[in-house]
């Protein structure tokens, strides 16, 4: 058994609980005499920095068993490493304890963190992180909960999105809490995606409880969906890239057309990741981007959220046709085609992904404005630019 002192968000009790795992564990208040508690750089976290004179406030943990020991280590392990001795002071005297000490490469931004701020604006993301890992069974290393930490951050940040948007109910059911009630029925599944088995029981319409339905979900993200437009030569960039959904499904064509598309990562909005992929996978900035919707993309079994974009641009014939990242083994091909020629892809199946049919559903919808907004005189009719 072990003594470990806690500074950090743990000292929050929801995240604590669900990271500590069942099971009480004797708190005694302490301060590490020597060392302040500060913010990281560039970031909200907390870091032990050195400064004389100074007490870091936190709790001492009296028997911990080396299993806890692992969890409150594998949670803490974006900021710092475990098992750093020290003595720290409590009212019965010094006890010696162990302590996460900040990593190499972490540098504090000079100011005090605050646990009551850090509650304020950012307990509620991370307890949707820790309840993912409290629902991975068992945890993951340190290897990989490394590669799985960017899309933890991902998936609990479009939960906070999911919670504060607010969309019309102008036909379907005005929802209203605990209409929809789910618990997970068995530990996560992957490492990149997630698999999940729930229980939910909904309101019905005619105002009774259904009994508890399985259901079985991809635990996906939120994605940023741009369809690159030039409005002026009326033509639109795809990508093209082979998807292992066809494959898997056993299509003997698994490349796909598609619009720009990516990740919303963690800290990130959905318009800032929209231009990102559009400089990473199209080598493009856009002038503008004009929302369109936003969706699911297969309800029944995905919780996948397209936020789409038009990207208002210019589409000269010299463009690269190749895009992508190599370090992600991005193997893409560009394509520049007129509108009308990419809206008969559907007629003929060619276009086939379904974010792609319906954006260029809505642009040939909004086509008439969008060019008049662009200075064009004959919206719809023959482009009054070159080509090229």
């Amino acid at each position: 058994m072990n003594a470990v002192f806690i500074y950090s968000t743990l000292r929050y009790p929801p995240l604590f609980t669900l990271v500590a795992g069942p099971g009480d564990l004797v708190q005694i208040a302490a301060r590490l005499d020597g060392f302040a508690v500060e913010r990281v750089q560039g970031a909200r976290s907390p870091m032990l920095v050195p400064r004389a004179g100074a007490q870091a406030q936190g709790v001492v943990l009296r028997g911990v068993s080396p299993a806890r020991m692992a969890r409150l280590a594998l949670f803490d392990l974006p900021v710092g490493d475990w098992f750093a001795p020290v003595t720290v002071q409590t009212d019965a005297g010094p006890v010696a304890a162990q302590v996460c000490l900040a990593r190499d490469g972490l540098v504090s931004d000079g100011t005090p963190w605050v646990l009551d701020d850090w509650v304020a604006t950012d307990a509620a993301v991370t307890l949707l992180v820790a309840r993912e890992l409290a629902a991975t069974d068992p945890w993951p290393d340190a290897a990989g909960k490394a590669r799985q930490w960017p899309m933890i951050q991902a998936r609990a940040d479009a939960a906070m999105r999911a919670r504060a948007q607010t969309i019309p109910a102008t036909l379907r059911h005005a929802a209203v809490p605990d209409d929809v009630v789910w618990q997970d029925q068995s530990p996560l599944v992957g490492q990149f995606f997630r698999y999940a088995t729930i229980a939910l029981t909904h309101r019905r319409f005619d105002g009774t409880r259904s009994p508890p339905l399985p259901r079985e979900v991809l635990v996906g993200v939120d994605a940023a969906v741009v369809l690159p437009y030039d409005p002026v030569r009326d033509r639109v960039l795809l990508v093209e890239q082979v998807r292992t959904g066809p494959t898997r499904r056993g299509d003997p064509n698994p490349w796909c057309l598609e619009p720009v598309a990516g990740i919303v990562d963690a800290g990130e909005t959905p318009h800032d990741a929209a231009m990102r992929e559009c400089a990473e996978e199209a080598g493009l900035v856009p002038d503008r981007l004009e929302p369109m919707f936003a969706i699911y993309a297969s309800p029944g079994s995905s919780t996948d959220y397209f936020h789409c974009f038009l990207g208002l641009a210019d589409l000269p014939d010299t463009l690269p046709r190749r895009g992508g990242l190599e370090e992600e083994d991005e193997d893409l091909r560009l394509h520049l085609v007129a509108l009308d020629d990419a809206l008969a892809l559907i007629d003929t199946g060619e276009a086939n992904a379904g974010q792609l049919v319906a954006m260029l559903l809505w642009l040939a919808r909004h086509r008439d404005r969008i060019r008049n907004q662009s200075g064009m005189s004959n919206p719809g009719g023959a482009s009054s630019k070159p080509s090229n």
